[in-house]
C-alpha cells in the first residue's frame, strides 16, 4: 500500500523502528507522539488574543484589496495571498479578481505583445489554478521567427521563475509548455553562477518547489522571508500571515491531541501489537490534504480511516497467513459482523473496529449533510482489501505481473481512493446523485493522485545495483517485461509521473460534479507525495521531518 513506505529514522524524535520487506508496499518508521513533545518554540499570546488581532488584520487587508484597481497588481496580490497561506480569508475577492481578469483576457485586453513574460505567465497560472481554461498559445508571443523562445527572455530571472511555474499547469499535448519548462529551467540554472547568494536561494526554491506542485503553507516562512517592502500593504500582509500561521498551528496541535486520545482510547495498539502505532504520521495526511482551517473537525475524523489503511496493510504484510488473508477479505466483502466466527481473534477485533468506525462516520455524514454514505464507504474498503489480497498472492507466489497490471492494482492498493471518498462525504460539498455515482466509479481526480503516489513511492524505493533480495515495484515489473536498464525504467516512471500530473491538471479544468474543496484535496494529495517520499542518500525523509517541525512545532515570532 503506497501510503506505507520504506524504513526511515528520525534522529530528533522518539521512534519505534521496524522494517519489513513487502511486495510493492514500503514500510516507514516515524516519530511517536510523545507527551509534551510538541511544545511551541516561542511563547505567543493565547488563541483568543491572536484571533482578535487576526480579525483586525483581515479587515486591513480586505480594505487594501477593495482599493486595488490595477489588474496586474491584483494578480500579484492574489499570488502573495496564496503563497502566504492566507487566501482562505478572501475567497470572494479573489474570485472577483480572477473572473474579471479572465473576461479581460478573452476581450483582448491582456496577454498581447505588450505584456511581460512575468505578467502573462502569472496570469496564465492563476487562471488555470482557479479552474479557468486559458490556451497555452498565449506564449507564442514570446517566440522568435524560428519558433524558439527568444534568448533575451532568459535574462529576466523573475520572468523565468514565473514561466517555469506556469509550465507546471500543463495538460497533455501542450508542447509549448514543455518547451517553456525546458527553456525556463535552463535559464534559471544558468543564472545561478551570476546572481547574489540571496537570489540563489530564491531561484533554487522555485526550481525545487514550483507553487502548483507544492503545499503552500509549507513554504509560508520562505515567502515571508523574501517578501520585500516597507509599505503599509506589505506589512499588513506579513502581519496577517504570521498571525494566521500561528493560529492554524495551535489548531493543528489541538487536533493532534484529539487524534492521539482517540487512538489511545480505541486500544488497538494493545490488541494488535504487530501493527504500527503512529498517530502523528497518520495525522500528517489530513493536515496537508484538508488544508483549509475550517476543516478542523474533518481532519481529526479523516485520520481515523487513514489509521485503518495502515493497520490493515500490516495485517496483509506482516502478520496474516495466506488463508487468513482470504478469510479477512471475504469478511470485509460480506460486511456482516454476525458472520465473522471463522476469523482469528486479531482479525475479528480489527474488523469490528473498522465496521464500527465506518458506521460512526456514515451516521455523522447523515446528520450533517442528509445522506447515508455507508454503501460508498463500504465499497472503498472492499476495493482496498481485494487489491491487498492480489498483491499478497503475487508476493507469496513470487509472480511478477505485467507493469500495467501491477499499476492498475497499485492505484487501488495505494489507499488514495479510501481517503478521497471519505473526504467527499465528510466535507459534504456537492453531495448529489451525480457526484456520488462519480466518486463511486473512482474518477480521474482520484486515480491520478493515486498513480502519482504509487509511482513516486516505487521510484524512490526501486532497488539499485547494490541491493540484495526481491523487492517488487513498478520499476521491477517494467524492467522484466521490457528488458530495460534500471535507469531507463526510472526515466520511464518519471515521465509517467509527469503525465499523471498533466492528467490531474486536465481533470481540474474539466467540468465535473465536485466542489472546489474536493478538487483541492485531490491536488493536495498529489502535492503531499513529494513530502512523504523524498528520500536522501541515507534513506531518510528530511522533507517530512521539516514538514512536521514547521507546521506543528516552530511558530513564527510576531
Amino acid at each position: 500500500m503506497a501510503f506505507c513506505s520504506r524504513l526511515m529514522a528520525f534522529s530528533s524524535f522518539p521512534i519505534n523502528p521496524s522494517k519489513v520487506q513487502s511486495f510493492g508496499r514500503r514500510r516507514i518508521t516515524v516519530p511517536q507522539v510523545a507527551s509534551g513533545h510538541w511544545q511551541r518554540t516561542t511563547q505567543d499570546p493565547d488563541m483568543d488574543t491572536l484571533s482578535i488581532k487576526c480579525r483586525e488584520k483581515i479587515n486591513q487587508v480586505r480594505h487594501i484589496l477593495q482599493n486595488l484597481e490595477d489588474p496586474s497588481g491584483r494578480l500579484v496580490m492574489i499570488d502573495h495571498l496564496q503563497r502566504l497561506g492566507i487566501d482562505h480569508h478572501f475567497p470572494e475577492e479573489i474570485e472577483s479578481f480572477i473572473s474579471s481578469e479572465y473576461n479581460n483576457l478573452h476581450c483582448g485586453n491582456n496577454g498581447g505583445n505588450g505584456s511581460s513574460i512575468y505578467d502573462v505567465s502569472l496570469t496564465f497560472r492563476l487562471l488555470r489554478e482557479h479552474g479557468y481554461y486559458v490556451s497555452s498559445d498565449i506564449f507564442n508571443n514570446f517566440k522568435d521567427d524560428e519558433g524558439s523562445f527568444k534568448p533575451s527572455l532568459g535574462k529576466d530571472i523573475k520572468g523565468m521563475m514565473s514561466l517555469y511555474e506556469a509550465s507546471e499547469v500543463a495538460i497533455q499535448g501542450e508542447d509549448i509548455l514543455d518547451e517553456a519548462n525546458d527553456f525556463a529551467k535552463k535559464s534559471l540554472f544558468a543564472s545561478l553562477t551570476s546572481v547574489e547568494s540571496s537570489q540563489t536561494s530564491i531561484i533554487r526554491h522555485a526550481l525545487e518547489n514550483p507553487f502548483h506542485m507544492s503545499l503552500p503553507r509549507f513554504s509560508t516562512k520562505h515567502h515571508l522571508k523574501n517578501l520585500r517592502g516597507n509599505d503599509v500593504n506589505t506589512k499588513s500582509l506579513q502581519e496577517l500571515a504570521k498571525l494566521d500561521f500561528n493560529i492554524v498551528q495551535l489548531m493543528h496541535q489541538e487536533e493532534l491531541k484529539q487524534v492521539s486520545k482517540w487512538w489511545r482510547d480505541l486500544g488497538l495498539s494493545q490488541e494488535l501489537k504487530f501493527a504500527r502505532d503512529q498517530p502523528l504520521k497518520w495525522f500528517m495526511w489530513p493536515l496537508a490534504v484538508l488544508s483549509n482551517p475550517q476543516f478542523s473537525k474533518y481532519r481529526v475524523e479523516l485520520t481515523k480511516p487513514i489509521s485503518f489503511i495502515y493497520i490493515i496493510d500490516d495485517i496483509f504484510d506482516v502478520y496474516g497467513t495466506p488463508d487468513e488473508l482470504i478469510l479477512f477479505t471475504e469478511a470485509v466483502n460480506r460486511w456482516d459482523p454476525s458472520d465473522i466466527d471463522q476469523l482469528p481473534r486479531y482479525m475479528k477485533i480489527c474488523f469490528m473496529a473498522l465496521y464500527n468506525l465506518t458506521n460512526e462516520i456514515a451516521f455523522m455524514v447523515l446528520k450533517e449533510h442528509g445522506w447515508n454514505p455507508i454503501d460508498s464507504l463500504r465499497k472503498s474498503w472492499t476495493d482496498l482489501c481485494n487489491a491487498f489480497l492480489v498483491e499478497s498472492k503475487w508476493f507469496a507466489s513470487g509472480h511478477l505481473p505485467k507493469a500495467d497490471e501491477y499499476l492498475r492494482n497499485g492505484v487501488t492498493s495505494s489507499g488514495v481512493h479510501v481517503v478521497l471518498v471519505h473526504i467527499f462525504f465528510l466535507v459534504g460539498h456537492g453531495i448529489t446523485r451525480k457526484g456520488i455515482d462519480s466518486v463511486d466509479n473512482i474518477p480521474g481526480l482520484i486515480t491520478f493522485p493515486a498513480t502519482i503516489l504509487r509511482l513516486w513511492d516505487d521510484l524512490g524505493s526501486a532497488k539499485d545495483e547494490n541491493q540484495e533480495g526481491y523487492d517488487g515495484s513498478y520499476v521491477d515489473c517494467y524492467m522484466k517485461e521490457h528488458g530495460t536498464s534500471l535507469e531507463s525504467a526510472r526515466q520511464h516512471v518519471r515521465q509517467m509521473i509527469s503525465n499523471a500530473w498533466k492528467g490531474l491538471n486536465k481533470e481540474c479544468l474539466s467540468p465535473n460534479p465536485f466542489s472546489q474543496s474536493f478538487v483541492n484535496a485531490s491536488l493536495n494529495t498529489a502535492r503531499m507525495v513529494q513530502v512523504m517520499y523524498s528520500y536522501d542518500k541515507d534513506q531518510r525523509l528530511p522533507v517530512l521531518e521539516e514538514f512536521i517541525s514547521t507546521l506543528l512545532k516552530e511558530s513564527i515570532p510576531l
